[in-house]
């Protein structure tokens, strides 16, 4: 399969909208996406961009996307967290997942990072697999925690 790996331009925003939503079925969540196409293009494209992305385009259309944002840490400075790397359902098992993957890396080395962070849930056997390849670190001392729109609302202050 012929495809190539380019930065995202604000073009693409309605595909990878769609890359999201395809993503939030696979993993049984789609009531959890409250995003919207406008902000996505907003925060991507608009002012002052809080993400970047790589998507793959072939067969004139977008067959992935990976997303990713420079994170502090107060140990390890600047690190890039890829937040979603998302590969339509039958354009998986051609490659695209690890040039994009790849694409990212090799952003974050031209950044100069100290880190790459991501998340993976724990039934995912197909992506655990695909970032084994990798030598990845997975932590099993570090859980994750989060406050959303509801949490935050309550906290008086």
């Amino acid at each position: 399969m012929n495809f190539i790996i380019r930065k995202a331009e604000k073009k693409d925003v309605p595909e990878m909208f769609r890359l999201i939503n395809e993503l939030a079925l696979y993993e049984k969540a789609p009531q959890e996406v409250k995003l919207s196409l406008e902000e996505l293009e907003n925060d991507g494209f608009g002012p002052n961009p809080i993400y970047k992305a790589f998507v793959a385009e072939g067969e004139g259309k977008i067959l992935g996307m990976a997303l990713y944002y420079v994170k502090y840490s107060t140990w390890k400075g600047r690190c890039v967290f890829l937040e979603d790397l998302v590969v339509s359902q039958q354009y998986r098992r051609f490659g695209v997942g690890a040039k994009l993957f790849d694409a990212v890396v090799k952003a974050a080395k031209e950044m100069g990072v100290r880190k790459m962070d991501w998340q993976i849930l724990d039934w995912n056997e197909p992506a655990i697999n695909f970032y084994k390849k990798y030598n990845t670190v997975f932590s099993d001392e570090w859980l994750n925690g989060s406050l959303y729109e509801k949490q935050l609302k309550e906290i008086n202050v």
